[in-house]
């Protein structure tokens, strides 16, 4: 499994990166704006940051809603690195800006995805990643996971090549459960990923650990 991190903060990015584990980046616009990132050029040059510090792909999303303006925006974007997938929503005009862009080898990662039926439309499209949001569907007591098992049984009957990202991760218990299910990528805030680390048993076990060496340490001595 694939572990991209959900953000546009470049502390929380680094951190990640550092730690060893993290496979890429997703954004949308509602980060950008929390990080305070606004205006076309300090987005860009945001993103560029982004590519900087990791080595998988990330994800930039377009703004535009209509299919012209989506092939518009989504080509300007690719050419700000290599590591760019272009994110655009399960929308009508989203699923023929998808075929545009897998025809002309440029990734995407169709997001906003809460049916079946859209993972198939987007994977007969040729998405590259496909985006179910669980946390938002478990909001409205709709179960996310059982939306990845699905996904995963579809694609799995077809060979669809599209990979699984499973998104709006809120806790260990999603991230967990879509690695059982065999989403292929999880997209999630920093702290999911940090709360992997810890168990008290793991906590307790050190400071025994510790304190045994010190007690022979001074034995020795």
């Amino acid at each position: 499994m694939q572990f991209f991190i959900d953000t546009a903060n470049l502390a929380d990015i680094k951190e990640a990166q550092d730690l060893g584990v993290l496979d890429g980046v997703t954004t949308n616009p509602s980060l950008m704006a929390k990080e305070g990132i606004s205006g076309d050029e300090n987005v860009r040059n945001h993103y560029k940051a982004i590519c900087a510090i990791v080595e998988g792909d990330v994800s930039a999303e377009v703004i535009s809603t209509t299919y012209t303006e989506m092939i518009k925006e989504g080509e300007e974007l690719v050419v700000l690195d290599d590591k760019i997938v272009v994110k655009v929503p399960m929308t009508k005009d989203g699923v023929k800006a998808i075929k545009y862009f897998s025809q002309k080898g440029i990734k995407t990662n169709c997001t906003l995805v809460f049916s079946g039926g859209q993972a198939l439309l987007a994977a007969k499209a040729g998405a590259t990643y496909v985006s179910p949001f669980i946390g938002r569907l478990d909001d409205i007591s709709v179960d996310g996971l059982a939306l990845i098992e699905e996904i995963r049984e579809i694609y799995d009957n077809y060979g669809f090549a599209t990979k699984i990202l499973a998104a709006s991760i809120r806790h260990s218990a999603h991230l967990l459960g879509c690695a059982k299910i065999g989403a292929d990528v999880m997209t999630g805030p920093l702290s999911v990923i940090m709360s992997l680390v810890n168990h008290p048993l793991t906590d307790s076990g050190l400071v025994q650990f510790l304190a045994d060496h010190e007690r022979v340490a001074k034995q020795i001595k």
